[in-house]
C-alpha cells in the first residue's frame, strides 16, 4: 500500500504532457518510487481503464462487501457513545467541545467517563474534582438539549475487585464504566475474582477493555513501542457474570486496543452478554473510531438488538 501512495504522489508531481509522455514510451519505471506494478496500475488508469490489479483485488474480497454494509448499518444505528475523556482528566480537549464533536457526528447523546482519583498518571478525579464535574455537565446540558452529556466515569478496579469512587457518588452517576488498570499480569485465579467482583457491583453498568491488551504499544522511555499482552482470566465465567448482572461487556474502538480480540468477542455474544461500542476517545476526532468496533462487532456475530448504546437516552437510562 505504501509503494502506492508513493507512486501517486510521484506522478501527482507530473504534468499532463510529462505523463502522457511517459506513459506512451513506457518510462515510468525510471522515475525513482516507481516500480514495474505501480508504473501498470498508473498507465491503465490514464488510459481510462480499471486497473487489473484494482480488479483482483475486488473480486478476491467481494464477499466482504456485505459485512462491511452491516458495519455501516449497525454504525448508523448507534445513538451515543459510553467511554469518553476530557481535559478534565487525561483527554486533550475540554467537555463542550467532545460534546459539540458527538453532535456533529449524528449522536443524541455522550457519557463522560473521566478516570478515578487511583489512576493519578490519568489526572484522575477526586471526589471534589467530579462534584465540580457534575455542575459543569448540568449547565452544558441546558445549553445543548437535546443532546444530552451523560454523567459518568471511567472507575479503576481495585485489587479486590472494588471500585475506586465513593459509593455516593457512584450512584449518583449515569454511566460506570469499570476498568482494570493496574497489575494486569496478576495471576489468572486472582485476575478473575477481581473482575467478577466489579461486575456483580450494582453500580457497574459497563466491563471496560477487558483483556487489557495493547495491539499497538505505547512508546517507552527509550522510543521503542511494545505491544502488551492480555490479562489472564476465566473469560467464560466473567462473561456469565456479566449476562447474570446485566453488564454490558465493552467492545474498545481504540486501533491500539480493539479489546476484547475476536475469539473473546465470539465467545461473549454466544453467551449471551449485550455489549457497548465505545471509542475510549481522548480528542474529539477519536469519535470516530466506532466504525472498527462496528466492523469488529458484524465479523463475531453481534446484531444492533445486542448492542445497549443503539437505544435512545431514556431507554438506556432505564435499562442501566
Amino acid at each position: 500500500m505504501q509503494a502506492f501512495r508513493t507512486a501517486a504522489t510521484v506522478v501527482a508531481g507530473l504534468d499532463d504532457a510529462e505523463l502522457d509522455r511517459r506513459v506512451r514510451t513506457r518510462t515510468l519505471t525510471e522515475l525513482k518510487g516507481v516500480g514495474e506494478k505501480t508504473a501498470a496500475v498508473v498507465t491503465e488508469a490514464h488510459r481510462g481503464e480499471l486497473p487489473a490489479y484494482l480488479q483482483r483485488l475486488e473480486e478476491s474480497h467481494a464477499e466482504l462487501a456485505p459485512l462491511a454494509d452491516d458495519a455501516a448499518a449497525l454504525r448508523a444505528a448507534l445513538k451515543g457513545d459510553l467511554h469518553a475523556h476530557s481535559d478534565w482528566s487525561d483527554g486533550g480537549s475540554p467537555i463542550r467541545e467532545m460534546a459539540e464533536a458527538a453532535i456533529s457526528i449524528g449522536h443524541e447523546y455522550l457519557a463522560l467517563t473521566d478516570h478515578s482519583p487511583r489512576l493519578t498518571v490519568a489526572n484522575g478525579l477526586t471526589p471534589e474534582r467530579l462534584e465540580r464535574q457534575l455542575d459543569v455537565v448540568a449547565a452544558l446540558n441546558e445549553e445543548l438539549a437535546p443532546f444530552r452529556i451523560l454523567t459518568g466515569i471511567e472507575c479503576d478496579v481495585l485489587a479486590d475487585g472494588a471500585l475506586d469512587q465513593t459509593e455516593e457518588l457512584l450512584g449518583r452517576l449515569d454511566v460506570v464504566v469499570a476498568s482494570v488498570h493496574s497489575e494486569l499480569r496478576a495471576p489468572r485465579a486472582q485476575m478473575t475474582e477481581r473482575m467478577l467482583a466489579a461486575v456483580a457491583n450494582p453500580h457497574t453498568d459497563v466491563l471496560g477493555h477487558c483483556t487489557g491488551r495493547l495491539v499497538i504499544g505505547r512508546k517507552q522511555r527509550n522510543g521503542t513501542q511494545r505491544p502488551r499482552p492480555e490479562s489472564d482470566f476465566d473469560a467464560e465465567a466473567v462473561f456469565r457474570a456479566c449476562v447474570d448482572h446485566g453488564t454490558a461487556v465493552e467492545i474498545n474502538s481504540r486501533p491500539e486496543r480493539l479489546d476484547p480480540p475476536r475469539r473473546l468477542l465470539t465467545r461473549a455474544a454466544e453467551l449471551g452478554c449485550d455489549f457497548a461500542i465505545d471509542t475510549d476517545a481522548h480528542a474529539p476526532g477519536q469519535l470516530d473510531w466506532q466504525d472498527f468496533g462496528c466492523t469488529r462487532a458484524v465479523e463475531c456475530g453481534i446484531t444492533a438488538d445486542r448492542v445497549v448504546n443503539t437505544r435512545s437516552a431514556a431507554d438506556l437510562l432505564a435499562q442501566l
